[in-house]
């Protein structure tokens, strides 16, 4: 499996200069303002008023902005986007309403509009690390099934691919603070498992001069609006 970061990924696939683009559960919007540097005109959409807040407080790049809103009804007009990502969101999508995120995906790309998912694989280091407090197999897999459906809604697969990406962190206690900021639920149960984690922290990680590296294979899939 190719090692790849996911922004090479996203430049290398993505014709971002002058294309209006939807970033699904954007987080904190540090994709809007990359892809926003990159040339293009991106919404950042999040479900959590939190990470929304946190996204509008960081000094604007370009003409990017945030709503509040969730995939399965995205508050966008139909027809109104070149681009509509998915970055390690989709599988956040609760399962009963992962047909209905695609439906919406599809409602709001133009024709010839590009759906582009990343999600990570239920494997691999990072995973491993974090699965006895935050077990996402069913979640991911659910999200890679989902897609197969794409061409019900419109949505006709161009490329898969798979690659290894690299989570960087400065030590165990980023490694909690992202977990829990994301999956704030966990905190109790991660306290309670706390060395347990620590084992499987310096086990699966790679000890460089900067921090630590884990391994996260990720899976793209491209889609074109018909």
């Amino acid at each position: 499996m190719d090692r790849r970061t996911s922004v090479e990924v996203i430049e290398e696939l993505l014709p971002l200069s002058g294309a209006a683009v939807i970033d699904v559960g954007c987080g904190d919007g540090w994709l809007t303002r990359k892809m926003t540097r990159d040339g293009a005109h991106v919404i950042g959409v999040e479900v959590s008023p939190k990470h929304l807040a946190h996204a509008q407080s960081i000094p604007h790049v370009g003409d990017e902005h945030y709503m509040q809103g969730i995939a399965e009804d995205l508050p966008m007009p139909s027809r109104s986007a070149d681009i509509v990502v998915f970055f390690n969101s989709l599988h956040h999508v609760e399962k009963a309403g992962l047909f209905k995120a695609l439906r919406e995906a599809a409602r709001v790309l133009k024709p010839g509009g590009i759906l582009f998912v990343s999600e990570p694989l239920p494997e691999g280091d990072y995973f491993e690390v974090m699965k006895p407090v935050h077990d996402e197999t069913a979640v991911r897999k659910n999200a890679q099934e989902a897609l197969r459906y794409g061409p019900e809604f419109g949505l006709l697969q161009e490329k898969v691919f798979t690659y290894t990406d690299t989570v960087k962190l400065k030590d165990f206690k980023a490694f909690h603070d992202r977990l829990t900021m994301i999956n704030p639920h966990v905190r109790e149960s991660f306290d309670e498992k706390e060395e347990q984690l620590q084992e499987l922290f310096e086990s699966h990680g790679r000890q460089t001069d900067d921090g630590w590296q884990f391994d996260q294979p990720m899976r793209v899939h491209l889609m074109r609006r018909s």
